[in-house]
């Protein structure tokens, strides 16, 4: 009897605990906004920033990829074919770089105040998808620049977008929870971000991996997310592959699954850990 009582005091805390999250909205609307315009604050070029790191990076890799002569299939100049997958690469750095630091930045009004504590990594977040529509912005001009007429496919991008926000928020989650019991994280997550990068397809295609590990390389869930960028941008279906998007779709819901799990299971320590 006992048992039956602690579990629907159990669900009745869950349910409670979403609901909270719709009670809670403002905050996070002012959260997201606070975000948004202390980033830039006291800085020269403000929101150029946004726009000047994967503009560079996108430079370096198209002389990079021009002198080593990587393939852009044929599909694209090849600075439009790297920026396409600098853009959602860079919105998930971001995100991740800044979502797995929220909790810690806000120690004080954690330890102060009740509330879900799951809309902090998640206003960071939001906050990353600013710039990268900031960002995106460049790709238009590109495309008058290089005369290039983006795919029909471009429709699902939405969609992609999504995933995009999945796969940043569930990696954000995880890592902002083990952050705040383990600060060594916050030197860890750089090296990720920057090994991350490489072993993703943002300087070459997919379609440079043999096909006998391309699901193995798959496991990587921005792979996916990148992949489907350019056959949505750019009609690069040579690297486009339906089972390696469904491996990457589903392992962005899985990670997406454990990190709430976690999150939930160590929120309650939060304030006394910070």
């Amino acid at each position: 009897m006992k048992k039956i009582e602690i579990w629907i005091t159990s669900q009745n805390t869950e349910k409670n605990y979403w609901a909270d999250i719709w009670t809670y909205r403002e905050l996070f609307y002012i959260l997201s906004w606070r975000d948004l315009k202390v980033r830039y604050k006291q800085t020269a070029l403000g929101v150029l920033w946004s726009v000047i790191r994967p503009l560079l990076t996108t430079l370096i890799f198209t002389v990079f990829g021009t002198i080593n002569k990587l393939p852009s299939e044929g599909v694209a100049p090849y600075a439009i074919m790297v920026y396409v997958a600098m853009l959602p690469w860079q919105f998930f750095a971001n995100a991740l770089s800044e979502s797995s630091n929220s909790l810690v930045g806000n120690a004080n009004l954690i330890s102060k105040v009740y509330f879900p504590r799951i809309i902090i990594p998640a206003s960071a977040v939001v906050t990353s998808f600013v710039d990268f529509l900031i960002s995106a912005g460049i790709l238009v001009l590109l495309f008058v620049w290089y005369q290039f007429i983006p795919s029909w496919h471009i429709i699902f991008l939405p969609f992609l977008l999504f995933i995009a926000f999945i796969a940043a928020f569930g990696c954000g989650l995880y890592l902002t929870a083990l952050n705040v019991k383990y600060r060594d994280f916050r030197y860890i997550i750089p090296f990720i971000v920057q090994f991350g990068l490489y072993v993703s397809p943002v300087a070459f295609s997919s379609s440079m991996i043999p096909e006998e590990w391309r699901w193995l390389y798959s496991l990587n869930p921005m792979v996916g997310v990148i992949d489907g960028f350019r056959w949505a941008v750019i009609g690069d279906v040579s690297a486009f592959s339906i089972v390696s998007f469904a491996i990457s779709i589903a392992i962005c819901l899985v990670i997406l699954a454990l990190s709430i799990r976690y999150f939930r299971k160590t929120e309650k320590t939060f304030a006394d850990l910070i």
